[in-house]
């Protein structure tokens, strides 16, 4: 499974990097228990650069450029962190990359190429701004949850919301709840377990 995380200036560190981490993990004990290449994950940006800074200073290297989602190196799912919405950051934010439209307008390209999606906080409004999330059940941080639902999601009192091809997650640490369903789903309960053993995290509430 060949998961990108597309990341941004000011998105927030938990977000993008704790469902990094547990990719990371599954893909490499996958590996072990298939003796093959079980995928890769990485960080991606829509422009080439070296580094990211997310919202609270940390400096992210950064893999490569987002493939066209058409491309033989596009992801079978593309992670998409939130950060800065509630504050309306104008500089790095996602609200910030919300009025630029660049990640929202290739976020509808991938959407529209059957590519699925998965967001962590309010990643979930990058989509709504192009209307991914009409109709769609979605959750997001709470903070945001009103500009959610004004934007035509059927917002769900959940963690994790799972709605095929596209998948949200409500506050920070939600990314890793999102990530080890992905990771059960794709590779199995016993991975999910190994994996939610090695990070320590005890996975919590239902995803519906």
């Amino acid at each position: 499974m060949d998961i990108d995380v597309l990341l941004y200036d000011g998105f927030d560190e938990l977000d993008g990097i704790g469902p990094y981490e547990v990719f990371d993990y599954a893909i490499g004990y996958a590996g072990e228990t298939s003796g093959g290449d079980a995928g890769r994950v990485r960080y991606v940006t829509l422009e080439d650069r070296e580094t990211v800074t997310a919202s609270h200073g940390t400096r992210v290297g950064v893999d490569g450029v987002l493939p066209d989602p058409e491309a033989r190196d596009a992801p079978d799912l593309l992670v998409v962190p939130g950060g800065g919405w509630n504050a309306r950051d104008e500089e790095a934010s996602a609200w910030a990359e919300a009025q630029k439209g660049a990640i929202p307008a290739a976020l509808a390209d991938y959407h529209e190429a059957g590519v699925r999606i998965a967001t962590v906080c309010t990643g979930s409004m990058l989509l709504a701004e192009v209307g991914i999330t009409d109709g769609r059940r979605a959750v997001t941080h709470a903070g945001a949850i009103d500009d959610l639902r004004d934007a035509g999601a059927d917002v769900v009192d959940a963690r994790v919301v799972d709605d095929g091809d596209l998948l949200t997650a409500g506050g920070i640490t939600s990314g890793l709840d999102l990530a080890l369903h992905v990771v059960e789903r794709e590779f199995g309960e016993t991975i999910a377990d190994r994996v939610a053993t090695v990070t320590e995290y005890e996975r919590r509430y239902e995803v519906v």
